[in-house]
């Protein structure tokens, strides 16, 4: 491969870097990670894979999103995060739906055996109490991101007319790619644009990075800029309305995540990004 992949990135919600020992993201700690790896390769002429999901790793909307109220928002926020930034960006099954963890209630519904193997030393050997441990594989355990890709609201999520090897998220008939393609304003529809935007504006490619606002424990902010060209992005990783010292001066939005601005502040998971005059 002609590009790097790194994983220092999905470590950030590890307490003492223990899979198994959760705690919440530390965001802090995902900036200075980002920063390092898009300057450093930015200065050796390298290239970044952008990615948050894999077959390994949990949904992360589940983890560094919202699956609640701001469920839309906070996915079309990790997805613009990811694909504005220098790399090429990877997009995992399910991930373009915002599609969350598996809600899994009991082991037997677990097919990974790490997750499997995990939960009888935890609790057999290390006293971890069964309850607790089931909290842990609902949050970390591979099989989160394993169950079959929702096509519709059909039996078995239209993945089979068979028995599939693991449960399908019964969430199903609520995030599916058939509603999806529906709907303009869709997580899967954002996604598009954001793939149009990269082969439509080349500062998108090319541009150099840079973060902004690096001292903000809320807002993930950086820019690129290529030539005269300058593009700024604003993400809020929080479900609050966070201010921010407002709109760039001869600005107009590429693209963002609410239908209108909001101007000194950005709201729940909020992302935008603003194409300026240099």
């Amino acid at each position: 491969l002609s590009m790097c992949f790194n994983f220092h990135h999905l470590k950030v919600d590890y307490k003492d870097g223990n899979k198994w020992e959760l705690m919440e993201p530390d965001y802090m700690e995902l900036k200075v990670i980002f920063e390092k790896w898009q300057m450093g390769m930015q200065r050796g002429n390298a290239w970044n894979a952008l990615f948050w999901c894999n077959h390994d790793q949990p949904r992360i909307v589940s983890r560094f999103g919202n699956e609640g109220e701001y469920w839309k928002e906070s996915a079309k926020m990790l997805a613009g995060m990811i694909h504005l930034m220098r790399g090429t960006p990877y997009i995992y099954q399910g991930e373009e739906l915002g599609m969350t963890n598996a809600g899994f209630t009991d082991l037997s519904d677990y097919r990974d055996l790490e997750s499997i193997n995990a939960y009888h030393e935890l609790v057999e050997v290390q006293g971890v109490a069964p309850e607790q441990m089931m909290r842990y594989l609902g949050k970390v355990s591979r099989d989160n991101a394993r169950t079959p890709m929702q096509w519709n609201t059909e039996t078995n999520a239209g993945f089979t007319t068979g028995t599939p090897w693991i449960k399908v998220n019964e969430n199903y008939k609520k995030i599916n790619a058939a509603a999806q393609l529906k709907d303009p304003d869709s997580i899967y529809n954002f996604y598009r644009r954001l793939i149009q935007i990269r082969h439509e504006e080349e500062i998108v490619v090319s541009g150099s990075f840079e973060m902004l606002m690096e001292e903000s424990r809320q807002i993930f902010a950086s820019q690129r800029v290529l030539d005269d060209k300058k593009l700024v992005v604003l993400c809020n990783f929080t479900p609050n309305h966070v201010a921010f010292d407002g709109v760039p001066k001869k600005a107009e939005i590429m693209i963002g995540n609410y239908k209108n601005e909001g101007g000194t502040y950005l709201r729940p998971y909020e992302a935008i990004a603003y194409k300026v005059e240099v």
